[in-house]
């Protein structure tokens, strides 16, 4: 059963009322500042370029009114044809941004997928061909399905360009436009980055036509009442090192951040293999037993919560001692908000935080954000030297690989298929393109 919805206020008030209780029940109710200026015109049609970081609600102000416009003027998606596409530069990102279509449109009745490399493209294939109104992708794994005859984008109404700084920052520019010369000029198009130099500037002028423009500027955060290091370790012994840390008497109450729900139930399994028992809270949790989670985790039936960034927020609780980043998270100023749980109403609070080879290159981008280095500790047993020293770049999509059939991708829908559809062939090369079928649709959309 649902929580109790409280009335949307300002802008949420012009969404339709499915979007609203999804809004509501989230327990939104005041809109961000990006998004009081960005849906009023998006609801509009207009073009816009916004200058946001990560954490000011810039998911929402693009998605909300973006589904609006999709539920108000529904009609089938043709089969490998989205009607919508948001381009995001790491597979992390994207996740996260199909889940937020998820999240605000489950009680609308559209279709959303999220493809990257670096998994194989068979089940991401047979969800397109099933068709789907909103298509989240990042650059490599979309221009590959797009040269394989898998995609069209020649019915793309909305372009929305997410992070378009750290894009350009990866190389992307070329794969940008690639893209964009496959989507009909008539769309309208949403460009958002964290900084707006002069090389963004070109490349938005290129993309939009008479646009609104939002700058959100961001805030200085604060951070000096909380104790913070990083532990430099690789993946294979961060359930070790946690499981050694959290056995320490001092950590009274604890939450420990994921990357992804599978492996915040995994942490919960491996800490039980060690004596250590706790709850997790994640998007495919249902309300109630979210709700039961954290009910027991304030009233100490449970010493450890292993938490999502999207399934905590509204966490309300004061006498969190630890916060550990089992996974350093994708947004630098997501950092900010995690460690933010501790040390609050005067209180002193630690933040811990696991760093591995791969993820060098977000921590270097969240010492940037705080303007400082955060101390690493290295006379813990599980230290690796490798991730100390690495320089690896931003985790990218899979460039351009050949895929074969394998894992499913993060998909929004339901919906399962015994078999391919007419002509087509998911792990295979191009073909040629099917007329849509004009069967009835499936049950679940």
């Amino acid at each position: 059963m649902e929580p109790a919805a409280k009335t949307p206020e300002g802008v949420f008030g012009s969404l339709i009322p499915a979007i609203q209780q999804a809004v509501s029940v989230e327990g939104y109710v005041t809109p961000t500042p990006i998004q009081e200026q960005c849906i009023p015109h998006l609801l509009e049609g207009r073009d816009l370029i916004g200058t946001a970081q990560t954490g000011t609600g810039k998911t929402a102000a693009f998605t909300l009114p973006l589904l609006q416009r999709l539920a108000r003027h529904s009609r089938r998606p043709r089969r490998g044809t989205p009607r919508a596409l948001i381009l995001a530069p790491t597979r992390e990102l994207a996740a996260q941004i199909g889940n937020s279509v998820q999240t605000y449109g489950k009680y609308l009745n559209l279709q959303h997928t999220v493809i990257f490399g670096g998994v194989k493209q068979y089940s991401q294939v047979k969800t397109l061909n099933r068709g789907v109104d909103v298509l989240v992708a990042t650059p490599g794994r979309l221009l590959d399905l797009i040269q394989q005859g898998f995609i069209h984008l020649d019915e793309v109404e909305v372009f929305i360009l997410d992070e378009v700084d750290r894009m350009l920052d990866m190389g992307f520019i070329h794969d940008i436009n690639r893209v964009l010369a496959e989507i009909p000029p008539t769309r309208q198009t949403l460009f958002f980055s964290a900084t707006m130099a002069p090389k963004m500037e070109l490349l938005a002028k290129t993309m939009v036509t008479n646009p609104v423009r939002v700058t959100i500027e961001p805030e200085k955060p604060t951070v000096d009442s909380i104790s913070q290091k990083v532990l430099f370790v690789e993946k294979a012994n961060k359930d070790a090192l946690l499981a050694s840390l959290l056995n320490d008497r001092k950590v009274k109450k604890a939450i420990v951040f994921t990357q992804m729900k599978h492996t915040a139930n995994k942490v919960v399994k491996k800490l039980a293999s060690s004596g250590i028992y706790g709850t997790a809270i994640h998007g495919n949790k249902s309300q109630a037993m979210r709700t039961k989670a954290l009910d027991g985790f304030k009233k100490g039936r449970y010493r450890v919560l292993v938490a999502t960034d999207v399934a905590a927020r509204g966490l309300d609780v004061d006498d969190i001692t630890h916060v550990f980043n089992y996974d350093l998270p994708v947004e630098s100023e997501t950092y900010v908000h995690r460690i933010g749980r501790t040390a609050r109403a005067g209180a002193d609070g630690d933040a811990v935080s696991f760093c591995s080879s791969e993820e060098r290159y977000y921590l270097r981008e969240i010492e940037k954000l705080l303007g400082n280095q955060v101390p690493a500790d290295m006379s813990h047993e599980f230290h690796s030297e490798e991730a100390f020293r690495s320089q690896k770049p931003a985790p990218g999509n899979s460039r351009r690989g050949r895929s074969q059939p394998g894992k499913p991708s993060y998909s929004g829908n339901s919906r399962r298929s015994g078999g391919h559809r007419r002509g087509t062939n998911p792990s295979g090369r191009s073909r040629q393109r099917n007329a849509p079928s004009s069967g009835s649709r499936h049950s679940g959309r």
